[in-house]
């Protein structure tokens, strides 16, 4: 009887984490400038509708009709990107010499890691193949997650440092693709391996805007595809690519201060949310090495079965709720 019931609860509990994730995507969605953003270019991608006085010469309606379609063609190619690939996960990781044969075959010691320890400790048996799925696509996929975050971050360092190698390139009468290969030279990793394979692939024949196009799909960062729309906007209508690429500069070293003060300023909370959800697992721990039959209970006894996985679904809850309201999107 009280396995059934362990059973029945367990699966609840797993079914609340799951419907707290997708709440929690559901809310981030409505609640970050994404959506807006979204709306934003969908506006300008599908071609709306501008009022042109009697003042503006044919000149300057060709260049705005040009801009819309160069947008609109930007934005269908990245609609037809949406869905990632394991290879394209890798390269945003700074794994390229990881084929995805590989990736899979070491997921697998993380899910047996996850499923063993759950047989050892006498859990309920339906949770040991769902220990292996977590341990199995959870795990390796938060390591991928935190592996591109910190190479996003270590790319924006330096990201800045190109777009005024460019700037100050053309000033001196360099053309726009030697100025991406003094990149390749002078600035450091990331950046310059990714430079590095736009530059070989126009040698091949590739189109610069398709190029930085590859960029954006291997770094997606919304500084990345304000480069992309600039660069592909001045190359395909003309214009004075130096200054448009100094004013982008100068606006993503606006963002970046603000993403540090907001950063600062949420940083009291993150460590106190880091504290609060790790203190229960920490005070856990503390009693089991001090007093092991104390707690032995929770781990031998239905009901002690019952107890944890209702701890660890409020848990997952608390968890998320207090990441979404940290996390503040610039």
């Amino acid at each position: 009887m009280f396995e059934g019931d362990v059973l029945l609860y367990s699966v609840l509990g797993i079914g609340a984490c799951a419907i707290g994730a997708i709440i929690y995507t559901f809310l981030d969605y409505f609640t970050s400038g994404e959506r807006t953003a979204n709306k934003r270019m969908d506006l300008v991608a599908g071609g709306q509708k501008v009022k042109v006085s009697g003042q503006d010469s044919m000149l300057e309606q060709t260049r705005r009709r040009e801009v819309e379609d160069t947008l609109s063609e930007l934005e269908e190619r990245s609609r037809k990107q949406k869905r990632i690939s394991m290879r394209l996960r890798l390269q945003r990781a700074g794994l390229d010499n990881l084929k995805p044969k590989m990736y899979y075959l070491l997921s697998i010691v993380p899910g047996v890691i996850c499923a063993g320890t759950l047989y050892l400790i006498s859990a309920p048996q339906l949770l040991v193949p769902v220990g292996f799925i977590i341990g199995f696509f959870g795990i390796p996929r938060f390591t991928l997650h935190k592996m591109t975050q910190i190479r996003q971050k270590k790319f924006m360092g330096g990201f800045i440092t190109a777009i005024d190698i460019i700037v100050r390139g053309v000033k001196a009468g360099l053309p726009f693709n030697d100025c991406m290969t003094i990149i390749t030279k002078e600035v450091e990793e990331p950046v310059k391996s990714e430079f590095l394979q736009v530059v070989e692939q126009q040698k091949v024949g590739v189109p610069v805007d398709q190029a930085l196009a590859k960029l954006y799909e291997r770094t997606p960062l919304q500084e990345v595809n304000f480069f992309t729309i600039v660069v592909a906007i001045q190359l395909q209508v003309g214009g004075n690519i130096a200054e448009a690429l100094a004013n982008l500069a100068e606006v993503l070293r606006d963002r970046n201060k603000l993403r540090m003060k907001v950063q600062a300023v949420s940083q009291e909370a993150k460590v106190s949310a880091g504290i609060i959800g790790a203190l229960p697992v920490v005070v856990a721990g503390a009693v089991t090495f001090t007093n092991p039959k104390y707690m032995e209970v929770l781990f031998t006894h239905p009901t002690g079965h019952l107890i944890i996985a209702g701890g660890a679904t409020s848990m997952v809850v608390g968890i998320l709720v207090m990441k979404w309201m940290i996390d503040i999107k610039v």
